[in-house]
């Protein structure tokens, strides 16, 4: 079965811990993971956040502005290993 998530990728640690941390300050369900080579770029962490909690994520964001944001991501993986990501779709 194939895991949907998405992710905010960043380009400092310090930033995807700051964001995880006020993520889940704000209630919204946040985990640090390894950034998926497709976004190669950044600090090679991401925060990792369910699909329905996005929208959430992105309020959170604006409103406590951690900066080096590279930018929110749609990620599929499948069981074989295989990993698809592309930019989330938020306004």
């Amino acid at each position: 079965m194939t895991e949907e998530f998405c992710i905010a990728a960043f380009r400092s640690r310090q930033q995807v811990m700051a964001f995880e941390r006020d993520l889940r300050q704000h209630g919204v369900r946040a985990s640090v993971m390894i950034t998926p080579r497709a976004v190669a770029m950044g600090c090679g962490l991401s925060v990792r956040i369910e699909r329905e909690d996005l929208r959430r994520a992105v309020q959170v964001y604006r409103a406590t502005n951690p900066g080096n944001l590279i930018g929110f991501y749609d990620v599929w993986q499948e069981p074989t290993g295989r990993t698809t990501v592309r930019p989330a779709g938020i306004e």
